[in-house]
């Protein structure tokens, strides 16, 4: 073990990762434990499908094989079979840690379900199942932990978004829809817990989930299954939950063995009292390629530059 290893440890804190029985879940679950973390490990155990919700159920829930590994390996894990998708699971989660455990120091909102169709053709069903795990199971989970960290010194969550919130994902708009909520949710969980404590931060992952599954062009390949292992996300998710982690309200992109941060930006744009849709139309540069400022969980320039040159009543 490095020194530098030794620093990242999580001896006494207790982690809860939601969807923590299979793939990129059980990655982050396995590395907090073999760094000392007492671990909840939540998952379902439904099938995996990413269209209509149908596939077969595991005969074992996975949380319990992942548990087993962190009790063989010498770690303390309990299992959760709750779902994120109902306040009532997301307050069982956290009561298993905290009832387990005594504390919640961390939470991992990795679980959530995939559905893709075309926008036009989307079921309702398939939104509902989206809007109900991606977005208020984030919610589910998450509010009763920050009950707990914001009366007891403070905690870290690290929400889960993905590639697709970006665009470009055939058949994804709708899930585009919901993990770029989660981002807008991450921004003000970092902005709204600063003062006590809690940060949050939001990864981007890029991992082959799927085997057997291409990566946009690229066909698949036991290569590219390697190239893409989810154990390469896992170690920023752990970082990002240590307390030496000074990062909050931040999103980062990671898969591969690489990682970097990904911002918001806003040009300084065009201003006139006067204005007309020719006028905007004409100065189109200014609006869409004047200098540009950072947009972050705590500000941004947009108001000062509305304001410019508006003088207060009364005020000299």
């Amino acid at each position: 073990m490095s020194s530098l290893e030794s620093q990242i440890r999580f001896d006494g804190r207790v982690v809860v990762v939601t969807g923590a029985g299979r793939n990129l879940g059980r990655e982050y679950a396995l590395e907090f434990a073999r760094r000392g973390a007492q671990v909840v490990v939540n998952d379902l155990g439904v099938g995996i499908s990413d269209t209509d919700g149908s596939a077969e159920a595991p005969s074992i829930n996975p949380a319990d094989e992942v548990v087993a590994e962190i009790i063989s390996a010498g770690g303390q894990a309990v299992a959760n079979y709750d779902s994120i998708a109902t306040p009532e699971g997301g307050r069982n989660i956290v009561e298993t840690a905290i009832t387990t455990f005594g504390r919640v120091d961390v939470v991992v909102n990795n679980a959530g379900q995939v559905r893709m169709a075309p926008f036009e053709d989307f079921p309702e069903e398939s939104i509902d199942a989206l809007v109900n795990t991606q977005l208020r199971g984030t919610l589910n989970v998450s509010r009763p932990a920050w009950k707990w960290m914001k009366n007891n010194g403070g905690g870290r969550f690290i929400n889960v978004s993905s590639g697709a919130a970006f665009g470009g994902v055939p058949n994804g708009t709708v899930y585009a829809m919901a993990k770029m909520g989660v981002i807008g949710l991450t921004r003000g969980m970092a902005s709204e817990g600063s003062p006590f404590g809690i940060s949050t931060n939001v990864v981007v992952p890029y991992a082959k989930t799927r085997p057997g599954t291409a990566f946009g062009p690229i066909p698949w390949s036991p290569e590219l299954g390697e190239w893409l292992s989810p154990g390469f996300v896992a170690p920023l998710v752990v970082w990002l939950g240590h307390a030496s982690c000074g990062l909050n309200g931040e999103t980062l992109s990671v898969g591969a063995g690489w990682q970097a941060a990904m911002s918001i930006s806003m040009t300084d744009g065009y201003s006139e009292r006067e204005l007309t849709p020719e006028l905007i139309a004409e100065n189109e540069t200014a609006l869409m390629s004047s200098e540009t400022s950072p947009v972050t969980a705590f500000g941004s320039r947009a108001v000062k530059n509305l304001l410019r040159g508006f003088r207060i009543p009364g005020k000299s």
